[in-house]
Order: C-alpha cells, then sequence, then structure tokens
C-alpha cells in the first residue's frame, strides 16, 4: 500500500474539487465560491440553484463506503459556522434556503448528496 505525501493529497484534493465543481455545473448550479475560508472554518463550495443556497463539502476516496463515512458531525459544526458568516458578509442571499450537501468523488462521475447535514432549528 503506498502512502501519499501531504503534496499528492493537496493536488488530489484539488482535482476532486474541480470534478465536483463540474459536476454541480452540469446539475445547473452557479459556483459561488470555491474554499471559503473564514476565521470559523472553510467552505470547500458554495453553490446556488434558484433559491436554495448550498454548502458543499468535497470527499475523494477510493471506496464509497469510505467517503461516506470521511463525513463527520464535526465538519458540519465547521460548515455550518462558515456558512453563516457567508451569508453575513453576503446579505443578498439570506432570503434563500441554506442546505449542507456533499459530494463524493468515488470512481468516474462525483455523487451529489443534497441535504446530507441538517442544520438545527
Amino acid at each position: 500500500m503506498r502512502t501519499q505525501t501531504r503534496e499528492q493529497a493537496h493536488r488530489l484534493g484539488h482535482i476532486a474539487e474541480w470534478r465536483a465543481v463540474w459536476r454541480l455545473r452540469l446539475a445547473g448550479y452557479s459556483i459561488l465560491a470555491r474554499r471559503y475560508k473564514t476565521k470559523l472554518g472553510e467552505i470547500d463550495i458554495v453553490a446556488r440553484r434558484g433559491g436554495v443556497l448550498a454548502f458543499v463539502e468535497v470527499k475523494a476516496r477510493s471506496e464509497l463506503e469510505t467517503a461516506t463515512n470521511a463525513l463527520r458531525p464535526g465538519q458540519f459544526g465547521r460548515v455550518a459556522r462558515a456558512a453563516s458568516l457567508f451569508v453575513a458578509r453576503h446579505p443578498h442571499y439570506a432570503a434563500h434556503s441554506l442546505r449542507f450537501d456533499a459530494v463524493l468523488v468515488v470512481g468516474f462521475w462525483p455523487r451529489h448528496l443534497p441535504g446530507v447535514w441538517q442544520a438545527p432549528e
């Protein structure tokens, strides 16, 4: 089994995000931001389609089960905090429905999972 260097993992992460962006674009989403960094966390992709603003976590793994298991509740907190800052900095999106999605990059075609996490009411 070959271990990845930090540089290889970083490069593969960029490629996975690029593939996720194109998957979302082909589904009709506009990409508003990539690697959106805040002091509270980072969002891989911010996308909009109609009245929905989607905050997307991208996971690239060799197997679907491994990619699914990589979606941790702690990550949701990070993404949710960063999402609240995104909306505060871009108030024209305040009326949009917020959704927390994932794109799993496994094999050829990335899998989009809408609403993988739910924000507390």
